[in-house]
Parts: structure tokens; C-alpha cells; sequence
């Protein structure tokens, strides 16, 4: 194999914390190479180094058996080395052309944008992306946004591009045609690495793997010689279990109600329409569907954060709808991990110690005769790092600084520990590796067997499957129907999804 770009004993430190340990990789011209691991192992780092973001403590690298030194992305662009970031850099009030020509060298004080969009739309059809130059970047879903990105790195020639979970944003149609489209790069001779924790999309498109523990290469092998099974044991350090032991403890009595809620959407649609859902203590509900069917907007009114038009939700037999967000998460017993980790869970710019008090920090421990305790604040987010594996240099660097692996530990330690009779998680698995799927899950489980009642909101229907006592299908904002998890046959789950009720009970 032909090396394109090749990692030589690559160690990354960030004072006494090594972030990269003597790491080997080659990436092969022409070839998709999956960068697979925990959170915080280590791969978005390696993957910076290699465009220019980041620079290695000690090692090389080297680009066509040449070894080079990369101060920049600038640097790496002139190498051919290109990277699609999981937050896509694109400007929403400009069109196609205008993002992907932002920044491009050699146009001088004039740019004539008819002729690019007309190279544009060239490219884009030549690789299967189907990009409109003209089309204004807000106006696009989240797949089309990534073709923009893939269309902005080819418009610079890029040889290698280089993907940060690049199916996280995506729909399952999307899924398919993201993964259709990297198999299209590799035919025109383009090498892609892409950092994942989807064993399905590795197994399907990668010739060859790198699984990564702690900073280190734990694995580097071609897709051919390894199994699924292997891989996961890789990447886990011990043989992957899917049995997550769930319970038949008897439940209780209905803790959640939604009795007939409906919800009026900023267009005047109803984002969601007469729905009634119920769950009792020590059950697990699990709400599936396709993204954008009302999901958001059940989490929203049960949270408080979305005002309903009809109906009533009760919480511990109270009705809610004019009880106000604070008062529904402290008085009423309800914990919350919303979808939104960065936009509505955490402060990014805070430490983790603050972040953690975030939810009660007002109330005793953290606060005394309305003075903040610093210190019982520090303990007590130390004491989550060992209970609940949040692996971190000190609870005093700022969140963003933590793989979202660990920032989504430190949420659910955060509203675990608040002690809710009612648990309401929406995508908890989003973007995360199989280890801290497994750490949700358990967290999920352990709340069911302590007599809490779960509302667990995913489109990740296997994740869903997996915890679940029974499972509410959603579409256009309603529930098509209930059912338990060994009843879910992919025609029968694929029906309820495109909005083919049954009766809901």
C-alpha cells in the first residue's frame, strides 16, 4: 500500500497529561481508513495534527514519503489534506458558492461568482452531491450541508479528507447516501479518513481500521481480517456484551402522564397532535421516529420549555402546564438530559465543577446564606469523576475541553444525583463510543430498578431497543403506536415510522 500521509511515533502533550502516545498510522492513497475509540481516546486530536490545528509534542509527519511540518490548516490545504469538522464551518446567510469561495486564494479585489458557481455545480455532479451553488446555506438540511463541505474541500483539490463523526447530524436516508458518496471519493482516487463509533458504517465502506484506547494505537488492520465482534472487543478493551440484564421488576404506579397535549408550532402547524403517553415507576417508555416528527417538541412541553394548547401533563399526579421549568425540575421530581448537550446541558466556557452545580446552584450545598460554596462544589463534582468514570484532568478546566463522551457522564451524574422520581433523556447516545453507550444505558437501567419512571426519546431505534419495556412510535407529531420491544420487526417499526397508525395503548 501506498501511503499518502504517514504518522511517525506521534506524541501529543498538554502539560503532565499525554493526549497521543507514540501513535503509527499510514494512511493509503486511494483508501477509506476508519480512526475508531472511546471518547477522549485521543482520534480528533491525532486527526487536528494531521491538517494543522494542532501541533505534536514529538513525531512527524509525512506526506508523500516527504516529511513536512504544519503550522496551519493553510499548510495543509497546500499538501492536498483537507477536514470536515463535526460542527460544520459554513456561513447560513450566504449562498453555496459564496461559503465554499470564502477564503479561497488567487481571486484578487474582483470575483466573478457566476463562474464558479458554474465549476461548482460541475463538481458537485461529477461526485453525486447534487449541490445547488445558488441555494443559501439556512435553507438546507443537515446532509446537504455536508455535501457543501465535501464540495468546499474538492473545490481546493484536496487529496486527502479527513471526516469527524460524520454521520452524527445525519438522518438513516442520509446515512446511506453520505456512505454511498465516500465510496464515490474513493473511485476517483481520493483517500478519506473519518472518525466514527458506528461498527455497522466501518464494516461497510473502510478498508482499514485504527482502534485507539487512551492515546494509543491499540489496532491498525484491513477491515478483512478483523469481525465485528473483534472490533468492539478492541475498542473495549474486553469482549463486547450486548446483554445489557435488564429487569422484569414489577412496576408501579403512572408517574408521567400526557393526557391529550397539543402544540401549536411557530407556523401555526401542529408540531404535535393530541397525544397521550403514560409511564409508570420502574418502566421504561421509549419514544422512537424518524428525526423531526414531534420528538423535540414532547420533550420540550414536558420539560416546561414549550407552552401546550391542549391538554395537561401531570407529573407525580400534578398537573404541570403552568408550573414553570425550575419549579418542574426541583419541585416536581424531574430530571432532564436534553438533546442539545452544548446549547442547553452545559456552559462550555465553564469548569466542570461549575457545571455540575448548574442545576441546584442555589440551593444548599453549593450555596450558603446566598454565598456560592466553591469548595463543597469542587468536592462534590469530584466525588461524580470517581463515581461515575468521567475521565478529565481536573474539575477545574472548562467543560469544552472534555470529550462528549465525558460531558454527557457529568450530565448524567448531574441530574442522577438530584434525586428525580422522573427521568427523561432525549438522543442520550448521540455522537458517542460504545463504551459510554454502554455507561447510558446502565445509567438508564439502574433508574428503572431504583423505581423511576423513563422517558427515553431517540431515533436510534437500537439504542432504544435495548432499554425499553415498551416503545411509542411518532409521526407528523403523533403516536402511531405502542409497542414492546420483541414486537418491533423492521416492516412493522418501518410502517409506524412513515405514519401507518395503530391503536395506541
Amino acid at each position: 500500500m501506498n501511503a499518502f500521509v504517514s504518522l511517525k511515533g506521534i506524541t501529543k502533550k498538554y502539560g503532565d497529561f499525554t493526549a497521543l502516545n507514540n501513535v503509527n498510522i499510514e494512511l493509503g492513497d486511494g483508501r477509506i481508513h476508519a480512526v475508531m475509540g472511546e471518547n477522549g481516546a485521543g482520534k480528533t486530536t491525532l486527526m487536528n495534527i494531521i491538517y494543522g490545528l494542532d501541533q505534536p509534542t514529538s513525531g512527524e509527519v509525512w506526506v508523500n514519503n516527504t516529511p513536512v511540518k504544519m503550522s496551519s490548516p493553510k499548510d495543509a490545504l497546500h499538501l492536498g489534506i483537507g477536514m470536515i469538522h463535526q460542527h460544520f464551518m459554513l456561513v447560513d446567510t450566504l449562498t453555496v458558492a459564496e461559503n465554499i469561495v470564502l477564503g479561497l486564494e488567487g481571486q484578487g479585489m474582483s470575483l466573478d461568482l457566476k463562474t464558479h458557481e458554474a465549476k461548482i455545480a460541475v463538481l458537485s455532479e461529477e461526485y453525486g452531491l447534487n449541490v445547488d451553488p445558488k441555494a443559501e446555506i439556512w435553507t438546507l438540511s443537515m446532509g446537504m450541508r455536508q455535501r457543501v463541505e465535501i464540495v468546499k474541500a474538492l473545490y481546493r483539490d484536496v487529496k486527502l479528507l479527513i471526516l469527524d463523526e460524520p454521520t452524527s447530524v445525519l438522518t438513516p436516508t442520509e446515512v446511506g447516501t453520505f456512505l454511498d458518496g465516500l465510496e464515490r471519493l474513493k473511485a476517483r482516487g481520493k483517500s478519506v479518513a473519518f472518525i466514527t463509533h458506528k461498527l455497522d458504517e466501518v464494516m461497510a465502506v473502510a478498508d482499514d481500521i485504527t482502534v485507539m484506547r487512551h492515546g494509543a494505537v491499540t489496532q491498525s488492520t484491513p477491515t478483512a481480517d478483523i469481525t465485528k465482534n473483534e472490533l468492539a472487543a478492541s475498542m473495549m478493551g474486553a469482549d463486547f456484551a450486548g446483554d445489557l440484564g435488564k429487569s422484569n421488576k414489577a412496576m408501579g404506579d403512572v408517574l408521567l402522564s400526557i393526557e391529550g397535549v397539543s402544540v401549536v408550532g411557530e407556523k401555526g402547524n401542529l408540531t404535535l397532535n393530541n397525544v397521550s403517553l403514560n409511564v409508570k415507576a420502574g418502566e421504561i417508555l421509549g419514544v422512537a421516529g424518524v428525526d423531526g416528527n414531534g420528538q423535540d417538541e414532547l420533550a420540550d412541553a414536558i420539560s416546561g420549555m414549550a407552552e401546550i394548547d391542549k391538554g395537561e401533563i401531570y407529573l407525580s399526579g400534578v398537573p404541570v402546564s403552568s408550573v414553570s421549568v425550575k419549579d418542574r425540575r426541583q419541585k416536581h421530581q424531574l430530571g432532564y438530559v436534553p438533546a442539545d448537550r452544548h446549547g442547553t446541558a452545559v456552559v462550555m466556557n465553564y469548569s466542570v465543577a461549575m457545571n455540575g452545580a448548574l442545576r441546584d446552584y442555589s440551593n444548599a450545598p453549593y450555596s450558603k446564606y446566598g454565598i456560592m460554596q466553591n469548595g463543597t462544589i469542587r468536592d462534590v463534582a469530584e466525588s461524580w469523576v470517581e463515581d461515575y468514570d468521567i475521565r478529565l484532568h481536573s474539575v477545574d478546566q472548562e467543560i469544552r475541553f472534555l470529550s462528549g463522551g465525558n460531558q454527557q457522564k457529568l450530565v448524567f451524574a448531574r441530574e442522577i444525583e438530584s434525586g428525580p422520581e422522573i427521568f427523561m433523556v432525549v438522543q442520550p447516545c448521540k455522537g458517542l463510543d460504545i463504551g459510554a453507550i454502554n455507561t447510558v444505558q446502565q445509567n438508564v437501567l439502574a433508574l428503572k430498578e431504583a423505581g423511576k419512571a423513563v422517558l427515553y426519546i431517540s431515533t436510534e431505534l437500537e439504542h432504544i431497543l435495548a432499554v425499553a419495556d415498551r416503545v411509542a412510535v411518532m409521526c407528523e407529531g403523533q403516536v402511531t403506536g405502542i409497542i414492546k420491544p420483541e414486537e418491533a420487526s423492521g416492516e412493522r417499526m418501518g410502517l409506524l415510522m412513515a405514519g401507518v397508525r395503530e391503536d395506541a395503548s
